[in-house]
């Protein structure tokens, strides 16, 4: 009897061992996932900037107009926030003008996020959208 217990203990302990490295191989795994999910997005995102940049300059538009534009606009609609950082993400160019929108991702000082999209009415460009990110 005291053979088969010994057995058992053995067995539960090689179990334990078992279940334990499987746990920790997985936070492991999960860790090294999201950072390199976070990683991506970055890198997406800085993709997204230099296209929609050089789309901007490409076709023609003023990068400083088209920015005082959105401070101008993100100012009207959100008096007294702080711009932290304004990074233009996505640029519509349609034939025309009156259908172009430029979108822009807005940091706020206070570490809060919104997009900003403009539109083009008469050559002028003016907010259109205004959306929280979060």
């Amino acid at each position: 009897m005291s053979g088969v217990s010994t057995v058992a203990i053995v067995v539960l302990a090689v179990l334990a061992v078992l279940v334990l490295l499987a746990l920790v191989g997985a936070a492991g795994a999960s860790r090294r996932n999201r950072a390199g999910r976070h990683r991506l997005a970055e890198n997406l995102r800085a993709v997204d900037r230099q296209l929609a940049a050089a789309l901007a300059e490409d076709r023609g538009w003023e990068r400083a107009a088209l920015e005082g534009a959105a401070r101008t606009a993100f100012a009207e609609r959100r008096p007294g926030a702080e711009i932290a950082a304004l990074e233009l993400t996505r640029v519509v160019d349609q034939p025309g003008t009156d259908d172009d929108l430029a979108v822009f991702r807005v940091t706020v000082a206070d570490g809060g996020a919104c997009e900003l999209t403009l539109g083009r009415r008469d050559g002028a460009w003016h907010a259109t959208a205004v959306e929280d990110l979060r």
